[in-house]
């Protein structure tokens, strides 16, 4: 064992040490859960968690009432959940109310005192390391540039942040895992970032690098499918009927799910939209052609386009967001000209796959007057989307998108299989 991993099982003490244990051996003796019986069991313990998510804290009386599960069932699945360390019962202080006859209706919330899920976003100049309580709180978020570190000597430096905010702001809490979100082509299945030009990654064991350094559970998948799950689990209530992700960055790229789930496609190679054709571009792509929409909207596209009409005297895409922000015009124009053909894609989104509603991920939608409204008008005019104000939004998560990313990936294998490996060691229901 390492020192990195000694260091964070050591922080969990004598007890939970025999629990994580036991689950990175579990695997070989436990019994398998993928029969039909452990499937409709662990998606009843699945629908329990949601309820509480949403509505907690709740009676089980109610969560039997949304779930259309017997009171029975929700009992024990309460209570199994309890045992796990995700709910827990509030009970109520002070003298019982006169009068009242039977049983209290003591309800029960998710317990986001006991564990802390880790999460790390890889952007291409920086990677943010955070903690997120069960309900995607973001706790506590570092950003660390990485310019010129191998795939390798990042990842190792990114465990090692994590162990640090472990130690310094959740020294009491039990660590779920890590989750991995980034931008370019993921493999969830395998872990894997099979290609990401930005970084010149091929083909990087994510998931087996960070295992192997923390000790723990590990998940990795794209931002923008990652940000799907957030908004689905915590964020915006229509995206649980359908929804479709537009990532804006210095990497762009889109997600897309209905009720049934995210799409992911063979080896996870959905959501790729930086070669979709924009109107009024002639920034050169790294594809040989013109007029791609990665290429156009970049936020490094963007940065140089700065330094060549005299904004800036280097490219810094922050500096100029500051400058936009603060109400210069012409800072302000080049992201009013950007969001016209951000809006061009989302309409052609819109029209193929017709969402309830399409989430803009991109800081100027937050931080620069008119961006929005030009997405909108664009989808106006471009789509037969009936209300572009309702359909098209911002980011639930403005300030921490990238944190809650990462979180969202560990997070939404928790809530859909709270019975699975996270926390038993034994393998996910199918």
């Amino acid at each position: 064992m390492g020192m990195r991993q000694a260091r964070i099982l050591g922080i969990l003490g004598a007890r939970r040490f025999v629990c994580h244990d036991r689950a990175m051996t579990s695997r070989a003796r436990s019994p398998q859960r993928t029969d039909a019986r452990g499937a409709r069991r662990s998606a009843s313990a699945s629908a329990v968690l949601r309820a509480v998510l949403d509505g907690g804290p709740i009676a089980r009386s109610t969560i039997a009432r949304r779930t259309g599960l017997s009171a029975a069932a929700v009992t024990g699945h309460t209570a199994e959940l309890a045992r796990l360390g995700l709910l827990h019962e509030l009970v109520e202080s002070g003298p019982e109310p006169r009068g009242r006859v039977g049983r209290p209706h003591v309800p029960v919330d998710l317990d986001t005192g006991r564990h802390v899920a880790g999460a790390l976003h890889l952007a291409v100049h920086h990677a943010t390391v955070a903690l997120l309580d069960l309900r995607g709180n973001v706790l506590v978020q570092h950003e660390e540039p990485h310019d010129g570190l191998a795939a390798e000597d990042l990842l190792a430096r990114a465990a090692e942040i994590f162990d640090d905010l472990l130690l310094g702001h959740a020294p009491d809490r039990e660590p779920l895992g890590l989750g991995v979100a980034t931008g370019g082509w993921v493999d969830r299945a395998s872990g894997t970032v099979v290609e990401h030009p930005l970084l010149g990654w091929r083909n990087v064991p994510v998931r087996d690098l960070l295992t192997g350094s923390t000790g723990l559970a590990v998940e990795v998948d794209g931002h923008a499918r990652a940000l799907v799950h957030a908004e689905r689990l915590f964020g915006h209530p229509r995206a649980r009927d359908s929804v479709v992700q537009l990532f804006t960055g210095n990497v762009v790229d889109a997600a897309f799910a209905t009720g049934a789930g995210v799409h992911h496609g063979p080896r996870s190679a959905a959501g790729a939209v930086a070669h979709l054709p924009v109107d009024g571009s002639t920034e050169p792509c790294r594809c040989g052609r013109t007029g791609c929409l990665e290429a156009a909207v970049s936020e490094g596209t963007l940065a140089r386009a700065a330094v060549e009409c005299g904004l800036l005297e280097r490219p810094d895409f922050p500096e100029l967001l500051a400058l936009a922000e603060s109400g210069h015009s012409a800072a302000a124009r080049l992201f009013h000209e950007r969001a016209r053909l951000v809006g061009q894609a989302a309409a052609l989104l819109l029209e193929v796959l017709n969402p309830a509603v399409l989430v803009v991920v991109d800081r100027s939608v937050t931080r620069v007057p008119g961006c929005l409204p030009i997405i909108r008008d664009e989808v106006r005019d471009r789509s037969r989307c009936p209300d572009p104000a309702e359909t098209v939004v911002g980011t639930s998560f403005p300030g921490t998108e990238l944190a809650t990313a990462g979180g969202a990936v560990l997070l939404d294998v928790l809530y859909d299989d709270p019975l699975g490996p996270l926390l038993t060691g034994l393998p996910r229901a199918s």
